[in-house]
């Protein structure tokens, strides 16, 4: 075994230690020697530098920024482009902790890294997925965003993960994060539309998940629904997305509520013979608001719903808005 190989795991074992050992060793004559050697062609000193690295970098803003501008981007983003699985993914989990630094987010956007993550995304495996996903959302929040250009290859392995996560939980958020920036663009549509379960997946989230996923979700659908109403509106519907549509207008962010809003006015039957019955409306309304303040406040929210859409219903036809015509 090498010198410096035995160097570098000396310093992963102090800097995972403590916060004042992680300090001490973001320093030039540590960090610069760990990044020359991500290049080698000998597997156990990348593999000793990228850890080392990933210990210097975690939970110390000010040494992720000394690590990226020392250099290190270029050899993460080659390991991500021919490293073996196990360094592959020990450098998608470098971007990870990498990118979650603001100042850091535009170098690493520009790199050429997004493709690669979502190579990891498609194909790596279950912890390097997450880590791409993670990755991947830090990048999105580029203030340039024509730094981050998201492919929509990624829509497919996105909902496969969504699908099959909890829609509480944290990587869902940035899950649907995602997914809202694919919505923006045809192909992304029609792939996020295509996938199996894919559309459910997004009603579940909007009625089970945080108030960030539910604000992401219906993002997306409003996006489909807004883009082409005619191809998308039944695939929405009957997926039963009401109920929780209209459970957001009452309890959503202030963005998740305007977008309920709109969506649902985009959903509604336009045909007289089809219109729900003001009583059934009446109805869903109360269950919801029972819902969300209890039995007892449940009437008045109940008719705090009922006037907005009534309001939102006056506003349309004053204006006459028509749904836009499909691309």
């Amino acid at each position: 075994m090498s010198t410096r190989v035995q160097a570098a795991r000396e310093v992963r074992k102090l800097a995972r230690a403590s916060a004042k050992s992680r300090s001490a060793f973001a320093v030039a004559p540590v960090v610069q020697p760990l990044i020359a050697m991500l290049p080698s062609p000998d597997h156990d000193a990348r593999e000793a530098a990228l850890l080392a690295i990933l210990n210097i970098a975690v939970r110390n803003e000010a040494n992720k920024d000394k690590i990226v501008k020392s250099g290190a981007v270029p050899h993460l983003v080659e390991l991500l482009r021919s490293g073996k699985n196990s360094l592959r993914e020990l450098a998608t989990a470098a971007v990870l902790t990498l990118s979650a630094s603001t100042p850091n987010k535009p170098t690493i956007a520009t790199s050429g890294a997004v493709p690669l993550l979502v190579e990891i995304l498609i194909s790596g495996s279950i912890q390097g997925r997450v880590d791409a996903v993670t990755a991947l959302y830090n990048l999105s929040s580029c203030e340039d965003s024509s730094n981050f250009i998201l492919p929509s290859e990624a829509a497919k392995p996105l909902l496969a993960l969504l699908k099959d996560s909890k829609r509480y939980s944290k990587f869902a958020e940035k899950a649907t994060g995602l997914l809202e920036i694919l919505s923006r663009t045809e192909e992304g549509r029609t792939l996020i539309s295509e996938f199996d379960g894919g559309i459910l997946s997004l009603v579940e989230t909007i009625e089970e998940g945080s108030l960030l996923s539910a604000e992401y979700a219906v993002g997306v659908l409003l996006s489909l629904c807004s883009s082409c109403r005619e191809k998308y509106r039944e695939l929405i519907l009957k997926e039963g997305p009401i109920p929780g549509l209209m459970l957001l207008t009452a309890e959503g962010t202030k963005k998740a509520r305007e977008r309920a809003h709109n969506i649902l006015d985009l959903l509604r039957d336009d045909s007289k013979k089809k219109k729900v019955a003001s009583k059934d409306l009446e109805i869903l309304a109360f269950d919801i608001a029972t819902r969300v303040d209890g039995p007892v406040k449940a009437a008045a929210t109940a008719k705090r719903i009922m006037e907005d859409m009534v309001r939102r219903d006056r506003e349309l036809t004053i204006t006459k808005l028509q749904p836009k015509r499909c691309r």
